[in-house]
């Protein structure tokens, strides 16, 4: 398999764009999302999964396609959020953290995240380490780490209005946990953030 293959992945807006290459740290987070790789998961079209820092996907098709002059197995994911496509080599599904969607143990512990009580100062943490923690708890994969952003940048809000790039974070974080609480519970996703809002403030 050539070389470019072994960490493509490719996202769909229209039409099929190459991925850019890994940065150090999105090597560290796909290095993080391997180890919470489920290896008894063998996912099947029609699935829901997760992908990192994008949310809940539908397994929409596998797809051949030849790469390097070598004809390379695809599964083609279709995003909830917006139904832009991502596509990902077969071979690769843990180095790149697709997992499937939490159970309903792991939801009852996103739900004891969501509404554990914090203090309200940061500790001595500068507001930029902060902010930098935040943005590391996103990328890493891991929606308990995006859940503990949400939960603290929903409340934070309640204090302060805040910053443009603390905004873009609770975004981010509210997508990646509503949708999967929602795909695990079998719920609407407006009646889950109504269920969170209510929890954290």
């Amino acid at each position: 398999m050539a070389r470019s293959q072994a960490a493509a992945v490719k996202r769909e807006r229209g039409r099929s764009t190459a991925a850019p290459s890994k940065k150090p740290e999105a090597q560290k987070s796909a290095t993080a999302a391997k180890k919470k790789s489920d290896p008894q998961w063998r996912p099947r079209v029609g699935d829901s999964a997760v992908y990192p820092g994008q949310g809940v996907a539908r397994i929409a098709k596998r797809q051949q396609l030849e790469i390097g002059g070598q004809e390379c197995d695809f599964f083609v994911l279709q995003l909830v959020e917006d139904n832009s496509r991502i596509l990902v080599p077969a071979d690769k599904l843990g180095e790149v953290g697709l997992r499937r969607v939490m159970g309903n143990d792991d939801a009852k512990k996103l739900w004891r995240i969501l509404k554990k009580r914090t203090s309200k100062g940061s500790g001595g943490v500068t507001w930029s380490r902060q902010f930098r923690n935040y943005q590391d708890k996103i990328k890493n994969g891991s929606v308990f780490e995006a859940a503990e952003v949400l939960r603290d940048l929903l409340r934070l809000q309640t204090r302060k209005e805040l910053s443009f790039g603390e905004h873009r974070l609770l975004e981010n974080a509210r997508m990646l946990v509503v949708q999967e609480l929602a795909e695990s519970c079998g719920t609407e996703a407006v009646q889950v953030e109504a269920e969170i809002r209510s929890a954290i403030t």
